[in-house]
């Protein structure tokens, strides 16, 4: 696990950014930029104000370099395609990719002083497994993998780019998803290893893409979906 860096976290109040904080902010410095810093009072870190529809970073508090970069910002927006209005895909592509753009556009030149960076982007299964009524966010998640590959090869060697993508992860973005008994028994039914995924357990693979262990990996997508992405039970 990375020890004794400078680590970014693009929306770290809640669910997997949380988590990610809390795993790393005892043996790092850790800044998170999130709406809110309800749950992070505890927590040894930095707080920066951002809002994923903006993208506006306020970067005169963090140091001349970074050595992790984390977006967390995302949309589960499930309904069938004729019931979303193309400002429903833009509003999607605004959160998914234009912010990781922009946010990343604002601190690249302190990924590239450490001279060994790691950024890393969440994407989901639904890319690469087709699933009805995903339409909106596999198309953001998508353009989200392309710009990984594609910022990996431009990048190297000096910063690494990989992105996880899961399936349903028991965080407050999923919630509405499951918000009942009835709703987490058959979501755990839909995955061959029986259960749904926890934001610990996600933000550790985040942690392992950061730190040393990874260091020979760049341009990968990490399916980390409980077996539903190419597995049938």
């Amino acid at each position: 696990m990375i020890k004794d860096k400078n680590i970014l976290i693009i929306g770290g109040s809640s669910g997997i950014g949380l988590a990610l904080a809390e795993i790393l902010s005892p043996s790092n410095s850790v800044f998170v930029a999130s709406r809110s810093n309800e749950n992070l009072s505890s927590l040894n870190l930095t707080h920066l104000s951002y809002d994923a529809t903006s993208a506006e970073l306020d970067t005169s508090v963090l140091p001349d370099e970074l050595h992790g970069f984390i977006y967390c910002p995302g949309s589960i927006n499930l309904r069938p395609f004729k019931g979303l209005s193309t400002e429903a895909f833009e509003k999607d592509f605004q959160i998914n990719v234009t912010g990781a753009i922009n946010s990343l556009k604002a601190v690249l030149s302190r990924l590239s002083a450490s001279g060994n960076a790691s950024v890393v982007f969440f994407s989901t299964v639904a890319v690469q497994t087709g699933m009805p009524f995903h339409s909106s966010v596999a198309a953001s998640k998508g353009a989200l993998e392309g710009l990984t590959r594609s910022l990996a090869a431009e990048f190297a060697p000096k910063i690494r780019v990989n992105a996880i993508a899961p399936s349903l992860v028991n965080t407050p973005l999923a919630s509405k998803f499951l918000n009942n008994e009835s709703k987490i028994e058959k979501a755990n039914e839909r995955h061959p290893l029986g259960r749904i995924g926890n934001a610990k357990e996600i933000a550790q693979a985040a942690g392992f893409l950061l730190g040393p262990e990874s260091s020979w990996m760049t341009g990968r997508v990490l399916q980390l979906d409980g077996g539903i992405g190419n597995l049938k039970t």
